[in-house]
């Protein structure tokens, strides 16, 4: 017998992405429906997951167990983010503005405005300041059901401001529901006390502030952003080996603007996954077709950016490549929380079917952050992750636009979002 101390029953459709871990190909569109389907969980883990006949069979409940009725809900995994940029201060709407007056993110930071522009902000700010406008981001995410993110540092560009964005996270980790897994992007760009001198601030990333990083257990990836005008292929290769060596797992930011060979790289080096790929070339998706290596599409760049040019979703979903849809969520190129709208532009800008844009939301993002055991999908034995949404079936997550239907999200076993509000929880 089952003992369990939360049910959810009567979930009119589950979208369980059991099975695969990654999904590939033709399986990213097999999503592992059930009907009128029951959830069981204890501790925070989920110990069944079926129809009702089976579970008053095999799941007895505790004493003061917690049933909730989701009938007429659609159920599915807690949305995983697998790249945002959460930790940072300011807002870049002046350079928003000039966008729409014809200027292109390249000329903006050529002005000295883009990423330095956050830097300055995110320099000045105090710890505790930057954690209240953190918490109040993932309280957004939350409500629109992303259980799970990955946030990247990089708006700090020096000892202090790298390590009091990490050490925000660590604090943000212990003080809400959402997961959130840890990048070092010390190598995002290069900071204006270093312009002169691209390879004295590599030697200071390579020796001082990575180790530091690594042996406090601040970060768990280490990304780069892989440009001509950031860090080009030799300087990308030259962290990338070094944050091996220092016990990093590796994320690559490559072949958004400039096709210079970052995902080739990235698949070399066995990188768990390469991001945005834009403008990936051929001789980049063969790699990556035949390699482990994550691709992470981006669909909010292209259309907060306003651009024509996107990553290749279909092409590089057919050729057999692992595909993941994060957020990116920044305050230049993707000022956007919802993981639910990453999902529809999947689908409206990328060409891909809602099964593909689900698949790559959920059990793809988590393998893309090495948690496909724990998240990402609904089955025995893994965290209990679950969001209901107020929808006929669940292709209405892309078909109705324009509102979030997210009605209730449960994370290990808690639900911390009801009747669509935050549930208090300890902060």
């Amino acid at each position: 017998m089952i003992y369990a101390d939360t049910v959810v029953a009567n979930i009119s459709q589950l979208v369980t992405c059991a099975g695969a871990k990654p999904r590939i190909k033709k399986a990213m569109k097999e999503v592992g429906l059930i009907e009128k389907a029951w959830v069981a969980g204890s501790s925070g883990r989920i110990v069944f997951v079926g129809q009702e006949n089976e579970f008053r069979a095999r799941v007895s409940l505790s004493e003061k167990a917690q049933v909730i009725d989701a009938s007429g809900l659609v159920g599915l995994p807690g949305f995983v983010d697998c790249h945002t940029h959460l930790p940072f201060a300011g807002d870049r709407a002046r350079e928003f503005s000039l966008r729409l007056a014809g200027y292109t993110y390249q000329q903006l930071a050529e002005m000295g405005l883009g990423i330095q522009t956050t830097v300055q902000a995110t320099r000045s700010i105090s710890a505790e300041d930057l954690e209240a406008i953190c918490l109040k981001r993932l309280e957004i995410m939350l409500l629109n059901g992303t259980t799970t993110i990955e946030a990247k540092s990089g708006y700090g560009l020096n000892r202090q401001d790298e390590l009091k964005q990490l050490l925000v996270l660590r604090s943000l980790a212990n003080r809400q529901p959402v997961s959130i897994v840890p990048t070092f992007m010390g190598a995002h760009e290069i900071p204006p006390e270093y312009k002169s001198d691209h390879g004295l601030y590599i030697k200071w990333l390579k020796e001082e502030i990575m180790p530091e990083v690594k042996q406090a257990n601040l970060a768990e990836f280490f990304d780069i952003f892989c440009e001509p005008t950031v860090f080009n292929l030799e300087e990308t290769r030259e962290l990338a080996v070094e944050a091996l060596k220092l016990g990093y797992k590796l994320k690559i930011h490559a072949d958004e603007f400039v096709p210079i060979g970052g995902t080739e790289l990235g698949v070399e080096l066995g990188a768990r996954s390469v991001e945005h790929l834009i403008n990936i070339t051929p001789a980049g998706l063969e790699k990556l077709a035949s390699s482990r290596t994550a691709a992470v599409l981006l669909p909010g760049v292209s259309f907060f950016l306003m651009s024509d040019k996107k990553a290749p979703a279909r092409e590089i979903i057919d050729r057999g490549a692992i595909v993941a849809l994060a957020s990116d969520f920044n305050p230049g190129s993707s000022n956007l929380l919802s993981m639910l709208l990453v999902l529809q532009l999947g689908v409206f800008t990328m060409k891909m079917t809602v099964e593909e844009a689900l698949s790559a939301c959920t059990i793809n993002a988590a393998y893309a952050l090495d948690r496909q055991d724990e998240v990402g999908s609904i089955e025995a034995g893994k965290s209990f992750d679950l969001l209901l949404a107020d929808l006929p079936s669940y292709i209405h997550l892309a078909y109705e636009l324009g509102r979030n239907p997210v009605k209730t999200v449960i994370k290990q076993g808690k639900i911390v979002v009801d009747e669509g509000q935050i549930k208090k929880y300890m902060a």
